[in-house]
């Protein structure tokens, strides 16, 4: 199949090498030439995994946008929630229809980058499709070499519009067959693990974090009260789902640590994994990093704003997000990706679901 991978980060990198080991001709866009240029160059990237160390020839990386998404069945979007906005709208003149574009995960980036096309004037029939974790745990080492420690066995993925499901899941499994289907881009959404997993990590480890040169959050930043205040807050989570009317799995971010609980995303025994190797050891300036940016501004406040569009009470999410925007000075509650930013605060749950359905076309969004 033909594949385009949009980015320059960990999530891109491990997709374009697996999906070509996997027989697919992938072709790699990147925005920054200059970090690019080594790829660029030599058309190729530098892997390690269990399989040990190789190099892998990918069809085609280029600067060039259109050049890399023409003819693409399947789009993959693994970048930071930050950046779908201006990446819409560079994809815009150039989309095809029948494409489908892959978010991993979305932070419902496929209403927000399909608000956007609409808004430029994209004519092109796309499905979007948005799960709830990367396809793999995976670290660049530098701008040619990528680290790929895991993969995903279960991805609980919606598409948006959901009517346009069985077209999308039918492309979906070619490149991902680990992919499960659920209701819709939001219910896809809501499993994101990002907002869950890392804002208690990252606030409730502030001190060492920006005190010792070296302290990996996932494994001696991962203790008893950080995992209990996980806990609350995927109790949230979980509540908001079922308010909607998404019903089990909800993948709860417990499985993920115990390895007698159901199959999380990574499978059984993943945590352990991600901590016995120096792959996540990261710098982290916590007013810019993604983990504040990405899993707090956009996730966490898309979060809380959903729970109070609900009237469900999200007291866990509420403080953590009020505590990052004291952090970071600014009230992200505000600035943050909310259904108020959204413009979504004054449709009723009915009107929702039909949105989500249907898609944003034949519906006045200004």
């Amino acid at each position: 199949m033909e594949i385009a991978v949009i980015g320059g980060g960990n999530g891109a990198y491990a997709a374009a090498v697996d999906l070509t080991e996997n027989g697919h001709h992938v072709r790699l866009w990147r925005r920054d030439k200059d970090a690019f240029q080594a790829v660029l160059d030599n058309q190729t990237i530098h892997v390690k995994d269990h399989n040990g160390s190789r190099t892998v020839s990918i069809k085609l990386a280029s600067t060039d946008l259109k050049e890399v998404v023409n003819g693409a069945e399947l789009i993959v979007i693994p970048l930071p929630a930050v950046t779908q906005q201006s990446l819409a709208k560079q994809l815009a003149p150039v989309l095809e229809d029948g494409q489908v574009i892959f978010l991993p995960p979305g932070t419902f980036g496929s209403y927000l980058m399909s608000k956007v096309l609409v808004d430029e004037g994209c004519k092109a029939k796309v499905a979007f499709a948005e799960t709830g974790t990367l396809p793999y745990l995976a670290r660049k080492y530098d701008e040619l070499t990528v680290s790929i420690s895991g993969r995903a066995t279960r991805l609980p993925t919606g598409v948006f519009p959901s009517e346009r499901s069985e077209q999308a899941f039918e492309v979906l499994r070619k490149a991902f067959p680990s992919i499960e289907p659920i209701q819709d881009a939001l219910d896809g959404a809501l499993m994101n693990a990002g907002p869950i997993i890392h804002p208690p990590l990252i606030l409730m480890n502030a001190g060492p974090i920006e005190h010792f040169d070296k302290w990996d959050i996932h494994n001696e930043g991962t203790q008893t009260s950080i995992r209990n205040v996980h806990k609350a807050l995927d109790n949230e989570r979980i509540k908001i789902r079922e308010a909607l009317g998404y019903t089990k799995p909800h993948f709860p971010l417990d499985d993920h640590y115990n390895i007698e609980g159901e199959e999380w995303m990574y499978g059984n025994g993943a945590h352990e994994k991600l901590v016995d190797g120096e792959d996540w050891f990261e710098p982290l300036e916590l007013k810019t990093h993604r983990y504040m940016r990405e899993d707090v501004a956009c996730g966490l406040a898309f979060l809380v704003s959903v729970g109070e569009w609900l009237d469900v009470p999200v007291p866990t999410a509420k403080g953590l997000l009020a505590i990052a925007s004291a952090v970071v000075g600014e009230d992200l509650r505000v600035t943050g990706r909310t259904m108020e930013n959204l413009q979504l605060a004054s449709k009723t749950k009915a009107e929702l679901k039909e949105i989500l359905e249907k898609g944003l076309l034949q519906y006045e969004i200004s």
